[in-house]
């Protein structure tokens, strides 16, 4: 996948650096001039969200992005099987 990659938002809602949980809560994704993305919970990692549209088409890697999220899902669930 590009790194980085364009992505899509459709507000202008962000969270600011100074406000943002950083104890509880890792940024993951910015934009170019730093807004935060995305985040992912420090401890229970596989609590994440995106503050873009991954599934927009103007979203050049969304399918990508969409598919290793199943994906990683999917490997969870084995995981605990």
């Amino acid at each position: 996948m590009d790194n980085p990659f364009t992505a899509v938002r459709y507000h202008s809602l962000v969270i600011e650096q100074e406000t943002f949980p950083h104890d509880a809560l890792e940024a993951t994704a910015w934009t170019e001039d730093g807004l935060i993305m995305a985040a992912r919970h420090k401890k229970y990692k596989h609590i994440q969200g995106v503050q873009f549209h991954p599934e927009s088409i103007i979203t050049l890697e969304g399918k990508k992005i969409v598919l290793n999220f199943v994906r990683f899902i999917e490997e969870l669930e084995k995981q605990r099987s």
